[in-house]
Order: C-alpha cells, then structure tokens, then sequence
C-alpha cells in the first residue's frame, strides 16, 4: 500500500518533465500532493501531464524556463489557485559544456550558474511567503554526486553542483525559525538521458561501474522516495543536510 504522508500538500517540481524530476512528481502525486510539474518544452509538459494524470495523480503542467522570472511566477499563481505551497523541489540543470573549469568561456560558464544556482535561489526567494504559510514547507534542491567528485569533462557544473551544498547550509540556518526546512539530495549516477554521455561506449561503462560499489547505475525512482521522505513529517527535524544516494559513491569534498 502507498504511503499517503503528503495528502492536502502542493508541491511545485521544476525540471520535471523526465528522469529524476518526472520521478519525483509521480512520489509525490502517489503520496497525495498536488503537483505542478514543468519543463521549457511544451510537448514536453503535455505528454508528462497526460502520463500523471492518467495514472489517477492531480498533477498541474506549465512551461517554465527557471531562467525567465515570468515564467517562474506563473509556478507561483499556479500553487496560489490550487490553495499555496508547501514543498519546492528545484530540480532543473543544464551542462551545455564539456571540459576543464578553466576552459570554459564566460557565456557558458553564466549560463550553467544561471540555471543551476541562481534559479534555485530565486525560487527559493519566490517560494518563501508561501511556505511561511505552510504548516510544512519544504525547500529541496537536487544536487549531483558531482559536486563531490571532479570530473575532468564537467569542471563548471561539478562547481556549480558544489554550490549548491553551500546555498542549502546557508538557507537552512536562515529558516531554521520559521519551522521551514531546506536540504539537498545528492543523485550518484543515475540512468537517464541526462547521463548517456557516460554511457557512450561499453569501455567508458564498465570504467564508471568499478567506482561504484553496488556495481550498477540507480534508477530515478530510486532517488525520488528519498525526496518525499524530506517532504514529509518524517523529515521534519533534517535541515541543512546534503543527502547523497549514489550506490556507495565516496562524497568528501
């Protein structure tokens, strides 16, 4: 039998159209928030609003850019008609460059913290009158197993996975008062179409299994009960924590 910990929440889900973020939504759907999920592409919100929906979840779908605050506030009018928020999970990255931090120019290098932190924060920001109102707010950012391990080919969105730790610390002690708890997960290598690159050949595989003690990559439902476990009353006294689950992965800094 599902768990029902999150009847009567609204849970906001950004970058939730695949992968994680799809997995995400349909825990929560499962466990009796209303969702709204989003993603940049239409079609995209389309066919992910029609998969929940179909599946019996109350799951509302918007394009959102993270970038564009237009789009942002339209979450938040969303979250306003279906009653307020109480769980924000800022899930939306992009890596549009590959190779060392050095290398990588001033434009991508924006655009990489645009989307994987400052959005974050500005949602956070955005999300905060409404979560002061919640008897249970929730802030969650997804971070990556990357912010722990450098990879030669990922230098800027390994250093902005990184930042992310220290917006959650920073945020958390901010709102340790008013009740409102922010954390981190943390995915290792997780099989979706955000990771193929490490996929591309059998040799690059078997490389990146030997790293990881359980020997295999995770699944994204394997991530998303961790994050309706924080969006809980069961997490009610975790905050400022980076959560990894990454199948034994080590995650010193």
């Amino acid at each position: 039998m599902a768990l029902k910990r999150l009847s009567g929440k609204i849970a906001i889900v950004t970058a939730s159209t695949d992968g994680i973020g799809l997995a995400i939504a349909r825990r929560l759907g499962n466990e009796g928030a209303k969702v709204i999920i989003s993603s940049r592409k239409e079609p995209n919100v389309l066919r992910a609003t029609k998969e929940l929906t179909d599946e019996g979840l109350e799951v509302k779908g918007l394009v959102c850019h993270v970038s564009n605050q237009d789009e942002r506030n339209k979450l938040f009018e969303e979250a306003k008609k279906l009653g307020g928020l109480d769980i924000l999970v800022s899930n939306a990255a992009v890596n549009p460059f590959f190779g060392g931090m050095l290398d990588c120019d001033e434009k991508m290098f924006d655009k990489i913290f645009d989307v994987n932190v400052k959005s974050s924060f500005l949602l956070a920001r955005e999300a905060l009158p409404f979560l002061r109102k919640s008897q249970q707010g929730r802030i969650i950012f997804i971070s990556s197993i990357s912010a722990y391990m450098v990879d030669d080919i990922l230098g800027p969105y390994s250093f902005s996975k990184t930042a992310l730790l220290g917006l959650t610390k920073t945020i958390a002690k901010h709102l340790g008062p008013d009740g409102i708890t922010v954390n981190c997960v943390c995915p290792g290598h997780i099989e979706t179409r955000f990771s193929h690159v490490m996929r591309k050949t059998d040799e690059i595989m078997k490389e990146e299994l030997k790293k990881i003690p359980m020997g295999r990559l995770g699944q994204a439902h394997e991530i998303a009960p961790l994050i309706a476990f924080l969006a809980s009353e069961d997490g009610s006294y975790i905050t400022g924590e980076n959560i990894v689950a990454a199948g034994g992965l080590k995650t010193r800094i």
